[in-house]
């Protein structure tokens, strides 16, 4: 994506947040970057930046194209609403790909690459790597999850943050986390069925969804401080509105069912309950693997500050994790603190 970006042309980021700067210069090393507020100061014939979905700003100067960045599939050692920095971002000139009411570039790699059998490999080692590694994307949770005995079928049904912009653009039908766990509960009854709310809404950094306290209504057991990565390998399918788990367990081959319409929807790999009329061609797991985690994604490089491979990023995630001790420190609750206080720092 960043050798699409001219170098003689200027990056105006509008309104990003002072501790995402030096990602953003990162993400651009070839390109002047501008950090701004106000619109008047973007000039004509440069890129402007948004964070996620983000309004177009009114009144841009002629000939200034829109960039947007968001988080990537393999990201931290820690959530990102505790203003951890990422280890990789997604920037994309078309949409965004959790957008799913027009295309994005994630979309059209999937509809158009032309994939040989060199990326095929590499994207076959990265995703074996990941399994056998139990990295996702935020890498949180202490605790070990033990399947009950004599149950034929788990089902997890991964819980979402309700305001995040993935369910307003991406899940047409159902848009809470208890609608979507009623609905997997109607549809199989005789599952075992774990709810696992969103780490965001765990650390009280994003508000619980409408009704969420009743979820052990409608499931077997509700599984909190537990890591995603060692979660998935226990289970036998996953429900998703929109989460990324979804993803996560494609990649270790688990049965997939999407309430809404996620990246990796419609493609073949999973169940849709909602179908996605544009995504017309069926790919195997190593194709989506390579466009969503070798050709989309930038990685930023903790290490020495430059733009890296994703198997350069997967060698820095766990030597990252090694470093880290389970838990939350007293320190990361006392950040959490004034997050809280003055709010949703985006």
């Amino acid at each position: 994506m960043v050798s699409v970006i001219e170098p003689l042309k200027s990056v105006y980021v509008y309104k990003f947040p002072y501790w995402k700067w030096s990602a953003v210069r990162q993400c651009f090393p070839d390109a002047k970057v501008v950090f701004v507020e106000k619109v008047s100061a973007v000039m004509p014939d440069s890129y402007v930046v948004l964070w996620g979905m983000m309004p177009v700003p009114r009144d841009l100067p002629v000939n200034v194209s829109v960039l947007r960045i968001e988080d990537g599939f393999i990201r931290s050692v820690g959530l990102g609403a505790d203003l951890i920095k990422p280890l990789s971002w997604v920037v994309d000139a078309q949409g965004i790909y959790y957008d799913a009411t027009r295309p994005s570039y994630l979309e059209a790699l999937c509809l158009n690459t032309l994939f040989d059998d060199v990326l095929l490999k590499r994207a076959a080692a990265l995703r074996l790597k990941i399994v056998s590694t139990n990295l996702t994307k935020y890498n949180v949770g202490a605790k070990q999850w033990q399947r009950p005995k004599n149950v034929s079928t788990v089902i997890l049904v991964p819980g979402q943050v309700e305001s995040d912009a993935s369910l307003a653009y991406g899940a047409p039908i159902e848009r809470t986390n208890m609608g979507l766990l009623r609905a997997v509960k109607v549809a199989n009854p005789e599952a075992y069925i774990v709810y696992k709310p969103h780490p965001d809404v765990l650390a009280r950094l994003r508000l619980a969804g409408q009704d969420e306290e009743s979820a052990a209504q409608w499931c077997n057991e509700v599984v909190t401080d537990v890591g995603m990565g060692d979660l998935l390998t226990k289970v036998d399918e996953v429900h998703v509105l929109t989460s990324l788990a979804g993803f996560e367990a494609l990649l270790r081959q688990k049965l997939v069912t999407c309430y809404g319409q996620p990246f990796y929807s419609g493609w073949g790999l999973t169940h849709d309950i909602v179908l996605n009329t544009r995504r017309t061609r069926r790919l195997t797991l190593d194709q989506l693997v390579a466009v969503a985690l070798i050709i989309y994604p930038l990685y930023l490089s903790r290490d020495t500050k430059d733009l890296i491979t994703p198997e350069q990023a997967l060698e820095e995630m766990l030597a990252w994790q090694s470093a880290v001790r389970l838990g939350t420190p007293w320190w990361r609750e006392v950040i959490r603190f004034f997050i809280r206080f003055f709010g949703d720092i985006k």
